[in-house]
């Protein structure tokens, strides 16, 4: 079957796992229609763009029964999965630095009403790797960006997280680099061990025995996690991300603009 009404889909009884990859703006109504029907749900980043849709979503989530996955695939990056298996949950401090290149002002990601700008519409996915990293809650944040009078949608800023466990993260959010250098740096720092990743193509330890680096082609895990998720949903298995974190992610993600807006930290 091929159709343009997404509601045809969700009505099909053949269907058990609905893929959400529109514009952003209409993530959270069509999550909450899919699980409304009785479907898995998997969709593409940000899961809401608001608190009013993440409510929503959460009460529709409780009442279904079904799967929620939201498009984190970094975590699932062979890369992330082998530093993971070697620090654990063990506090440390994580710095990502994504070199996001310029987009120009009326391309849609940048309405907040569309597409949520940019730190809500992408660096979701890198909050979600540091949680993922560190095993903890992101329980305060704060967030400031370049200008004298940064607008809400802006792309050049940096974020500091503060976790339950005691753990520090930073998501250093630039447009305005070098296209020569790396998309995505990845560092970790703990209990004496140092991991740069860059751009999930390599990675290098640092004071850790019987590791010392990893050599892929460029691997942010797309193929890891859609596979996983094909077989849990065939097998009726978990969630490939508890909704705690997915909760938490799009919480955390969606108080940084309030806290550049009130220039302070925000629990959460």
């Amino acid at each position: 079957i091929s159709t343009t009404d997404y509601k045809e889909i969700i009505k099909d009884e053949d269907v058990d796992l609905v893929f959400i990859t529109t514009r952003h703006n209409l993530h959270a109504e069509m999550v909450i229609e899919s699980l409304n029907a009785g479907k898995n749900v998997f969709v593409e980043k940000p899961l809401a763009l608001n608190e009013k849709e993440l409510e929503r979503i959460i009460i529709s989530y409780q009442k279904s029964g079904k799967t929620l996955t939201v498009g984190f695939n970094r975590r699932f990056s062979p890369h992330i999965e082998k530093i993971k298996s070697i620090v654990g949950n063990a506090q440390m401090n994580v710095i990502v630095t994504i070199n996001a290149g310029y987009i120009p002002s009326n391309a849609w990601v940048h309405d907040m009403k569309v597409g949520g700008g940019r730190i809500i519409g992408e660096a979701c996915h890198h909050i979600d790797l540091i949680s993922y990293l560190i095993g903890s809650r992101v329980e305060a944040l704060c967030m400031n960006a370049m200008g004298t009078n940064p607008e809400e949608n802006t792309d050049n800023a940096n974020i500091l997280l503060k976790y339950e466990n005691g753990s520090t993260g930073v998501v250093n959010y630039f447009s305005n680099g070098s296209k020569a250098y790396c998309k995505e740096r990845i560092e970790i720092f703990s209990q004496g061990r140092t991991f740069i990743v860059d751009n999930f193509r390599k990675t290098k330890a640092f004071g850790v025995k019987g590791f010392k680096k990893m050599k892929t082609t460029i691997d942010k895990g797309h193929k890891n996690l859609f596979c996983r998720l094909i077989k849990a949903v065939q097998s009726g298995g978990d969630a490939l991300i508890p909704f705690e974190s997915i909760v938490n992610t799009t919480e955390a993600t969606i108080a940084v603009i309030k806290s550049l807006k009130e220039n302070k930290w925000i629990n959460i």
